[in-house]
């Protein structure tokens, strides 16, 4: 059921937005909220005029969380993936073009894969102040502030802007044989990983949770944590937690192909993530972080 608009706690700043983007008389005349989130609360708006809008709101968030989402997001549109619009955006709330799903397309997964692949082929130039990896500005992963000072090494930019500052983070919740673990890692990750032929721009939080489908049933990527890097990290978080189909791997291959050794790197890639899962989330993720540590070390 959609709630009156006297329901909803207004962000500063929002009714003068939505007046400076759709004239004098704009207001919401419905609202109901929109679950999925872990961080956000989000709300689908309703205006006088019919039209519909979505709200992310945080009350308590650094001051740069959400313009640092609407960087990413217009950074995946300039490199043409399909993600909402950005509308406005004020110190507590992000307003984006309201999706309204339909039923996945017979080659929902295809197109998955095929503009994934677009993605990581586009041109990063833009975005890494003259160097290879990296991004503009520093972002979150989830809630967690995400590190992107440019690199011309891959290498050392997923161990100084990746790994180092997560590791950072946990250290408490490791032994002393696993900080060594740790340590040893940092030490050793050029006999690990490899560099890439080419730097790509990463959605950098792709799990099904953040894709969605469009009115046409087509894919629309949502919630990133961009960064220019190497398409590998990408391609691991769509198997750290699953959902992905073959048909998607089987079109990004074809538009794409992997370079040799991927599946030897792939859960050192998600080190990252499970890090960050053990940051926010607390224990549960231990074991998973300390067995890649013991794996890579």
């Amino acid at each position: 059921m959609y709630g009156q608009k006297e329901n909803i706690s207004l962000p500063s700043g929002l009714a003068n937005q939505l007046k400076h983007l759709y004239g004098p008389d704009a207001r919401i005349v419905a609202q109901a909220p929109v679950g999925g989130g872990d961080i956000n609360e989000a709300y689908h708006l309703v205006l006088q005029d019919g039209r519909d809008l979505f709200l992310k709101v945080h009350a308590n968030v650094a001051a740069d969380f959400f313009t640092a989402e609407a960087s990413g997001l217009a950074a995946l549109r300039q490199a043409g993936l399909p993600v909402p619009e950005v509308l406005g955006c004020g110190r507590n709330y992000l307003l984006l073009s309201y999706v309204k799903s339909a039923r996945k397309s017979r080659d929902y997964w295809q197109q998955l894969g095929y503009a994934l692949a677009k993605l990581h082929h586009s041109d990063p130039t833009a975005f890494t102040c003259g160097h290879r990896f990296g991004f503009m500005q520093d972002n979150y992963a989830g809630s967690t502030r995400q590190h992107n000072r440019p690199s011309d090494s891959w290498i050392d930019f997923f161990r100084t802007q990746r790994l180092q500052p997560f590791l950072k983070l946990c250290w408490s919740y490791f032994s002393s044989d696993e900080k060594h673990l740790a340590e040893q890692l940092l030490a050793h990750l050029e006999d690990r990983l490899i560099e890439p032929d080419f730097p790509s721009l990463l959605h950098g939080d792709l799990w099904c949770g953040n894709v969605m489908t469009g009115p046409a049933g087509e894919p629309i990527f949502i919630d990133p944590s961009v960064s220019v890097g190497f398409r590998e990290v990408d391609i691991a978080k769509t198997e750290l937690f699953g959902g992905f189909t073959g048909e998607f791997y089987d079109a990004y291959q074809e538009a794409c192909p992997l370079d040799p050794g991927y599946p030897e790197r792939r859960d050192l890639y998600n080190l990252y993530p499970l890090l960050n899962h053990l940051h926010l989330f607390g224990n549960a993720y231990h074991h998973a972080v300390t067995r890649i540590l013991r794996r890579y070390a």
